[in-house]
């Protein structure tokens, strides 16, 4: 896989020439023999040209990793697939943020009354929305406003016939010929993806694994998210998320059970295509989900979009403690087994531990 000569270095790879010298239980025809050669001549001469060939005499498979792209480029074209690169949703809403706060700069706007919670001496406030456990309710809302971004911002106006509500229509009602030129509001997205999530009954973690294939497919097919497709590339990124994230995933069935007026056809077209766009690329590394989730709440702070937060009651604080004894004992024990394993260094140096910090 991956090489374009391997059919033809051994003969045996390619079934044509498998039954051309099989066939007929006797020797080879010479017809075949001579394009086995031919194979043979063109397959050596590519070799010497790429570079390719193994100095044991053997052809050289080309690993899957040696052809994915140089980490600059995919830093650039894949920020999907990698912690390094900026989320494209962060990029876009930054243009409106700034322009808001010259905005209140300018005409003197005071920020007015301050509703965030602090903590002191005295109080400890949390929110309960962590990178492991995130709040549903917050965290649909700014992955709804990340692709209510997307449709603001967008580049152009790129699509494809599969997402366009126009020729796949999710409800019965007619579209409206001016549907293209009107951009959804936040509420609105935040409806139609709270009610399939609270429907299909969703984790705040699929929310997030949504966003990560929406991009991905952004960036692979080169096309926008728009006011003529937005609901059906959504749909398909919460399907796929649903069925890669979720131990027991929903049918599709099941969601045309939610979306009354959409076939089962028209959903196993549309995962078919969303899979085809990706690539079948459908791995998110735990440092891209971290990178998203963290890029999330930045988008909520800069859209004051805050968290509910609580002060810290006496019952939580002991599960934290528990939880801290719990790391700090596995710590112990990873220290000793250290101690054990440097004692032929003669103690030169010994080993500091340091107290971990609850924040």
């Amino acid at each position: 896989m991956g090489n374009t000569v391997t059919c033809c270095v051994s003969p045996d790879a390619s079934p044509k020439l498998g039954r051309a010298r099989g066939g007929g239980g006797g020797g080879a025809a010479p017809g075949a023999e001579r394009r086995a050669d031919a194979y043979q001549v063109a397959a050596a001469a590519a070799e010497a040209e790429s570079g390719d060939s193994d100095p044991g005499g053997g052809p050289h498979l080309q690993h899957i990793s040696d052809r994915e792209f140089p980490d600059d480029l995919a830093l650039e074209s894949n920020p999907s697939d990698h912690p390094r690169a900026s989320t494209i949703f962060l990029s876009k809403s930054q243009t409106d943020v700034r322009e808001k706060r010259k905005s209140n700069h300018i005409n003197h706007v005071s920020p007015g009354q301050l509703t965030k919670k602090y903590s002191s001496c005295s109080t400890i406030f949390i929110d309960d929305s962590t990178v492991s456990q995130p709040n549903l309710r917050s965290t649909i809302k700014c992955v709804t406003l990340a692709i209510y971004y997307h449709i603001k911002n967008r580049d152009s106006a790129r699509s494809l016939d599969i997402f366009d509500e126009k020729s796949h229509p999710l409800t019965r009602e007619e579209v409206p010929n001016d549907y293209s030129k009107h951009d959804p509001d936040h509420k609105h997205i935040y409806r139609f993806v709270r009610t399939l999530f609270s429907a299909a009954q969703l984790t705040a973690e699929c929310a997030i694994v949504t966003l990560v294939y929406l991009e991905r497919l952004l960036t692979y097919a080169e096309i926008d998210i728009c006011p003529s497709n937005w609901k059906r590339i959504v749909l398909g990124a919460i399907l796929l998320a649903s069925k890669v994230w979720d131990d027991q995933a929903v049918w599709n069935v099941d969601y045309c059970q939610i979306l009354k007026d959409i076939t089962v056809e028209d959903m196993n077209e549309m995962e078919r295509h969303f899979l085809e766009l990706l690539q079948f690329n459908i791995n998110v590394p735990a440092s891209v989900y971290a990178k998203y989730y963290f890029d999330l709440r930045s988008l909520a702070d800069d859209n004051n979009l805050n968290f509910l937060l609580e002060p810290l009651s006496k019952e939580r604080a002991q599960k934290l403690e528990a939880i801290s004894r719990l790391c700090e004992d596995k710590y112990k024990d990873l220290s000793k087994a250290a101690m054990r394993r440097s004692f032929s260094a003669d103690n030169l140096v010994g080993i500091r531990r340091s107290n971990a910090i609850l924040s």
